[in-house]
């Protein structure tokens, strides 16, 4: 069962995005260097992001479908121990699935999280302490 939460006022600021890592073959990189070289970008990063963008941007309408039919959150979705007590009272457990970045607040127990967090689906990035991250391994899909 998935329970409407109340926003969460973060302590903390979270990061805008993500770091990730790619490997490209000698002859892709120098074309990029070239575009970059000859303006059309202003660096690699550019190039990188853009190109990314084109891409969801022409798969749009099937990402919307996907979306739409695993009942992912789009964005941001923080849980707080505030919210994770009133889950507790009302004997439920959360069913999180998130397209983007989950955050479960640093001051979230390993206790509190196991028993109102049924599964963990996230695409994109999970935030949460190391503590908490192993405490829920088994339900993070």
């Amino acid at each position: 069962m998935q329970t409407a939460l109340t926003p969460v006022t973060p302590r903390t600021k979270l990061p805008d995005a993500e770091k990730i890592t790619i490997n490209l073959g000698y002859v892709d990189l120098g074309h990029i260097d070239l575009m970059v070289a000859e303006g059309f970008y202003s660096n690699r990063t550019d190039f990188i992001r853009t190109a990314i963008r084109n891409q969801l941007t022409t798969h749009g309408d099937a990402l919307k479908q996907v979306v739409a039919r695993k009942m992912l959150v789009l964005g941001l979705q923080q849980f707080g121990v505030g919210n994770l007590e009133a889950v507790r009272r009302a004997g439920e457990k959360l069913e999180i699935r998130v397209l983007g970045l989950a955050s479960i607040s640093a001051d979230v127990t390993p206790e509190l999280a196991l028993e109102t967090i049924g599964s963990i689906t996230v695409l994109g990035a999970l935030h949460a302490s190391p503590a908490v991250k192993a405490a829920l391994a088994d339900r993070i899909h």
